[in-house]
């Protein structure tokens, strides 16, 4: 008889670089700032330690600016941004994890530990680097 499945905690399957902006850039500027587009998602910094961190997703920028018809020279992030945000704890395990976005809509969300952003983790990354290894 086989024991419990090994846990596979969101840590192993989350991306770790990811692009924190100033809620205070233009969407053109955020866009042209970011490294790492394949996420879709801007993290958008705390303003003091005292502040929460806000969110911005392709999705969101589609729907504000584009689908209103509004320049993205002219629209700040914070004017778009989802402020705070549901974060997940790096040491989740990827079933909660995975109910927990489920429990709330989400597809992505951003991975905190003592505070501050290490990560993001999405259903693909779940999917591609939790589910088909345990499976390989």
């Amino acid at each position: 008889m086989n024991g419990p499945a090994p846990i596979t905690r969101v840590r192993q399957v989350m991306k770790t670089e990811v692009d924190v902006v100033d809620g205070m850039l233009t969407v053109a500027d955020a866009l042209k700032q970011m490294k790492y587009p394949e996420t879709r998602t801007l993290i958008v910094d705390k303003r003091d330690d005292d502040d929460e961190y806000g969110v911005v997703m392709f999705r969101d920028l589609a729907r504000q600016v584009l689908g209103r018809d509004l320049s993205p020279d002219r629209v700040n992030i914070y004017e778009i941004m989802s402020k705070p945000v549901l974060a997940v704890d790096p040491d989740m395990d990827i079933r909660y994890c995975t109910r927990l976005f489920d429990r709330f809509g989400l597809s992505r969300a951003p991975v905190l530990e003592n505070g501050r952003i290490v990560g993001l983790v999405s259903y693909t990354d779940i999917v591609l680097k939790g589910l088909l290894e345990v499976l390989e």
